[in-house]
């Protein structure tokens, strides 16, 4: 919460009141903004349609921050895992920001910066890797066996950072 405080006319009466670094819903209406600790506005203020493209899904296995994931069926409800190349029913929907645990609900980007990787070359393009699930390799370091999808990710910026672009369609080797 922001400790910042402004200066607002409540019924003709003068009166401090404290900003939101982030919204809960109507109860929040007409109340001054704040940053949050990361120097950004949370998108929880932000009109629908307007910041990341994300959804939060309930993870049926831990996931760490940078995993590229996959949504899949629980049940008839939403569930995402660990993508992997090395299993055609795997392919890579989003990525997630941050470590969850199995049941947690998680937040899955399916664009934009993935800024939870390390050991990148910028302008290098990345899959999908069949080595480590919901990791992802240089596409020239790819060396894909039978029943392997090669599926692009995106392209890294820098060394600690993918944007993310992945591609919807993918080959299965075989």
């Amino acid at each position: 919460m922001s400790t910042n405080l402004f200066v607002t006319l409540t019924n003709n009466v003068k009166t401090l009141v404290q900003a939101i670094s982030a919204s809960v819903g109507a109860s929040d209406a007409n109340k001054i903004v704040a940053t949050g600790a990361d120097g950004r506005i949370d998108s929880t203020l932000m009109p629908t349609g307007l910041g990341a493209d994300s959804k939060v899904v309930v993870a049926s296995e831990a996931l760490s921050a940078g995993d590229f994931v996959n949504i899949h069926d629980v049940a008839g409800a939403a569930n995402v895992r660990k993508a992997s190349a090395v299993d055609a029913t795997k392919p890579a929907h989003g990525f997630v920001a941050n470590n969850f645990a199995s049941a947690a609900s998680a937040t899955v980007f399916f664009e934009g910066s993935n800024s939870a990787v390390s050991g990148r070359t910028a302008g290098v393009q990345y899959v999908l890797s069949n080595v480590t699930p919901g990791g992802s390799v240089a596409i020239g370091s790819f060396v894909p066996a039978t029943g392997n999808i090669v599926q692009t990710l995106g392209v890294a910026t820098s060394a600690t950072e993918i944007n993310a672009e992945i591609d919807g369609s993918y080959v299965v080797i075989g």
